[in-house]
């Protein structure tokens, strides 16, 4: 099996893209969190602000978080 090369990672340009790729990403970092919990029994907290600003959370207990980040 050939080895693939390394992906250089850089800025999409394209702003709807983007947004369509923070989507995606953001959807896929709360299931490996979720996961994470779930497999280790560990407690797992995730904050993610979205380009616009807008705040999206996960965690894995009942503790909610709450803090103003402005």
């Amino acid at each position: 099996m050939a080895r693939r090369g390394r992906v250089q990672l850089r800025r999409i340009e394209d702003k709807a893209s983007r947004q369509v790729r923070f989507s995606k990403r953001r959807a896929g970092l709360f299931k490996k969190a979720f996961e994470l919990a779930l497999l280790c029994d560990a407690e797992v907290a995730l904050l993610v602000f979205s380009p616009a600003g807008k705040l999206y959370e996960y965690s894995s207990s009942s503790v909610h978080i709450e803090q103003d980040y402005s």
